[in-house]
């Protein structure tokens, strides 16, 4: 899987001339959508990690503490930022609640969905620990398997309860084959082929977790899913907590954007092959309407221009410590030469991408959410709304 220097370069700035022609594809295609009405999804599932999750590794281990959630909720809401994730703003531009986590049995409701993502999540298990790596044991293959759990036994209670009240956070079952199937995972497959192994080693295997993706694709539609909107893995190179372990590299190691090129030509090939898995799906699966979404293409394009977006410099970080090798994390204290250090928040969490190194702030997701649910980094390139109508991938 190894790519060259140029290679990558070249890959990046097909991210820019792809934005571009994503607005062309819409205005050609804008006749075409006039005649189709908007999709009525009466739920959505989502399947994922640390950038979905809405409470699910908070309810299965520790909950998460201040300063996270100050923004918008007020208050901790299990979710990695300052307040709402993309899948918020999925979810209310489908005018739907947000999602409750399926591992949350306190005040959850599942009329409209569920959220089985938990943060540190991956396709393909890993024999790590949570406590020694941050590793979650949720992989997409047991999130598939508590869906499976959760479909049946809600609908045999469904079906047995004599009263609207017992009904009332409970989905209705002809809802799961109308509802949106969202995906956002793989970013901490990547993260686990750097720590562990070699990009060539991670190339090897990269087709097998391709591979399990699309099998939980299969699994679902064979439960009566049809509808998928599926993220690609961002750019992991340019998350700041890497970031600040290079102060002065080597040429070559960082693109102009102070991003880690290895880590983001790892993505990169992740992206490419699952695009062509999702096409190869759209055969396999007729029935289906099935959405590749272009999350590193709109990520980078905030990360390189944050200032002209309202932003500081994307290698800032709102809420932590991480100087010199230390570290001390959102939330938290450590002494560092014998000074007490508190990781808390900045002053104005809406002026900065990332929120504490790895994950980004509620006004970062909001402006990704902006630019990928209108189609423009999709493939097809239709809004969010539209994503139930079949069409040709471009």
């Amino acid at each position: 899987m190894s790519h060259s220097l140029g290679a990558v370069r070249m890959e990046v700035g097909r991210v820019f001339i792809a934005w571009s022609m994503a607005f062309l594809l819409l205005s050609v295609l804008g006749e075409e959508m006039t005649g189709l009405s908007q999709c009525d999804f009466p739920a959505i599932y989502n399947f994922g990690d640390s950038n979905s999750d809405t409470g699910g590794i908070s309810a299965a281990f520790y909950p998460a503490g201040q300063p996270s959630g100050e923004t918008f909720f007020h208050e901790p809401a299990g979710r990695g930022s300052d307040g709402r994730l993309i899948i918020d703003f999925i979810a209310k531009r489908l005018r739907l609640p947000y999602l409750s986590a399926y591992l949350d049995s306190i005040g959850a409701s599942f009329r409209h969905g569920a959220n089985f993502a938990t943060g540190g999540s991956t396709i393909r298990q890993l024999n790590e620990s949570f406590f020694l790596t941050g590793a979650s044991p949720f992989s997409l293959d047991i999130q598939i398997v508590q869906f499976d759990q959760f479909k049946t036994r809600t609908s045999k209670l469904y079906n047995k309860a004599k009263k609207n009240s017992q009904r009332r956070n409970l989905p209705r079952p002809q809802d799961f084959s109308d509802a949106l199937y969202t995906f956002d995972i793989g970013q901490n497959d990547i993260a686990a082929g750097i720590r562990k192994s070699s990009s060539e080693n991670f190339g090897a295997v990269l087709p097998g977790i391709i591979d399990q993706l699309a099998s939980a694709v299969k699994h679902l539609h064979e439960q009566g899913a049809r509808n998928f909107w599926i993220h690609n893995t961002g750019p992991i190179g340019c998350l700041p907590v890497t970031q600040h372990n290079y102060h002065h590299p080597m040429p070559g190691i960082l693109d102009q954007h102070g991003c880690l090129i290895a880590q983001n030509d790892m993505a990169i090939e992740f992206n490419g092959q699952l695009k062509r898995q999702v096409t190869k799906l759209r055969t396999q699966l007729p029935g289906a309407a099935l959405t590749y979404v272009d999350i590193f293409a709109a990520k980078y394009k905030l990360i390189s221009n944050p200032k002209e977006q309202g932003f500081v410099d994307a290698r800032s970080i709102c809420c932590g410590y991480h100087e010199d090798s230390n570290h001390v994390w959102c939330g938290h204290r450590d002494k560092i030469n014998g000074t007490e250090i508190y990781a808390g928040s900045c002053e104005d969490p809406s002026k900065y991408i990332s929120w504490d190194g790895v994950h980004y702030t509620e006004a970062a997701n909001h402006w990704i959410a902006n630019h990928i649910l209108n189609g423009s980094f999709a493939d097809p390139p239709v809004p969010i709304t539209h994503a139930c109508h079949k069409r040709q991938s471009v």
